[in-house]
């Protein structure tokens, strides 16, 4: 593999699609920065919950002043409490106004990165700087809750936690701030379909093509 210059991948998907695990295998495969902005909005719902600030927007600005990215993915963002909070709380614009300046100004400071979210193709990667290649993950909810559900190593009952996806998930696409939406030219994947070997091996040559150019 010739070395890279720049490439910028997203990717985008409804909740337990398996795009986290498939970010993270094709960042390692590209050696690419990895960025999980859900980890930010979680890092959010996690601080609002230990907290309760009378005010949350002036609160998450000074607590986001400090905090760096490799603090946030060491800790342990995915509780059924934090996952039922986020979905509410990513409909906030102000709130998505504070995730976004922290993820740009990682984005902007590094041309070989994977950003990984829901609205990363649409909105995050959309220009300055834009995508080199957008991927967006599908996997049907029966999968997608019992993927979740040993995730949570069974501590949730899985028709709790089929009914929490469905609710974020319907909840990411009806948001008036940046919905989910499969970008026009983003590779669907369907991860329900195919195991983890075939999904890196579908990414990787959508990423071949993209750096042969």
């Amino acid at each position: 593999m010739t070395k890279l210059k720049k490439l910028i991948i997203a990717c985008d998907g409804e909740s337990a699609s398996g795009k986290s695990t498939a970010a993270k295998l094709i960042s390692k495969k590209y050696k690419l920065l990895l960025i999980n902005s859900g980890l930010l909005y979680r890092y959010c719902s996690k601080l609002i919950i230990q907290h309760k600030p009378k005010s949350i927007i002036p609160f998450l600005k000074k607590q986001f002043k400090t905090v760096s990215y490799k603090e946030i993915e060491k800790l342990k963002l995915h509780s059924e409490d934090i996952s039922n909070h986020v979905a509410i709380l990513a409909k906030n614009k102000k709130v998505r106004e504070i995730v976004n300046q922290l993820q740009m100004k990682i984005i902007r400071t590094n041309n070989k990165i994977c950003v990984e979210g829901r609205d990363i193709a649409s909105k995050i990667l959309a220009k300055n700087p834009k995508y080199d290649v957008a991927f967006y993950f599908k996997c049907i909810l029966d999968v997608a809750s019992y993927r979740r559900w040993l995730d949570l190593k069974k501590s949730v009952p899985l028709k709790e936690v089929k009914k929490s996806l469905k609710m974020r998930t319907m909840l990411d696409k009806k948001r008036k701030n940046s919905p989910l939406i499969k970008v026009k030219d983003a590779i669907l994947i369907r991860s329900d379909k195919l195991n983890k070997k075939e999904v890196l091996a579908k990414m990787s040559k959508e990423v071949d093509k993209i750096l042969k150019n």
